[in-house]
């Protein structure tokens, strides 16, 4: 699996699987999912019943390194994320208000807290009062955050 992961990927994949499977495998689809959704991805639960159901219900760190493989050619965040907005922007200019996107992230879904979405908007330089450029907002938004160490 190395040739398909950084060796930075593999240590936060096992750091997150160990911290989980504490017996050295995952047992649940519960599990599974967790650990997937930790590490940012977003497999729904018939996907995460597949992948135990294929591994006769108990997943070794090697086994997990292959799901996680399997799931990560299947998610396409920035696009997907692309596709909504666009799907939002009924105009077709590229652009939304930045209050519906505000409101969006804070009142949908998972709901972000007011904090938590004026920090998104501050570190992408987003004017609250202002139109949003949806591809560059996701563009930010999906890029890797910089190690801090």
């Amino acid at each position: 699996m190395a040739r398909y992961f950084r060796e930075e990927d593999i240590d936060e994949y096992r750091e997150c699987f160990y911290l989980y499977a504490r017996s050295g495998s995952i047992h649940s689809v519960d599990q599974l999912t967790t650990i997937m959704r930790s590490l940012g991805m977003s497999p729904s639960i018939p996907e995460v019943s597949s992948y135990m159901a294929a591994k006769s219900g108990r997943i070794a760190f090697s086994d997990f390194l292959e799901i996680m493989h399997t799931h990560s050619k299947k998610e396409d965040v920035p696009n997907e994320l692309l596709m909504a907005f666009r799907n939002y922007d009924t105009n077709k200019r590229g652009m939304i208000p930045a209050r519906d996107l505000w409101n969006i992230l804070a009142k949908w879904g998972e709901k972000l807290t007011p904090r938590e979405v004026d920090q998104i908007f501050r570190e992408a330089n987003v004017n609250p009062n202002g139109m949003v450029r949806y591809e560059e907002f996701v563009r930010i938004v999906c890029s890797p955050a910089p190690d801090l160490y």
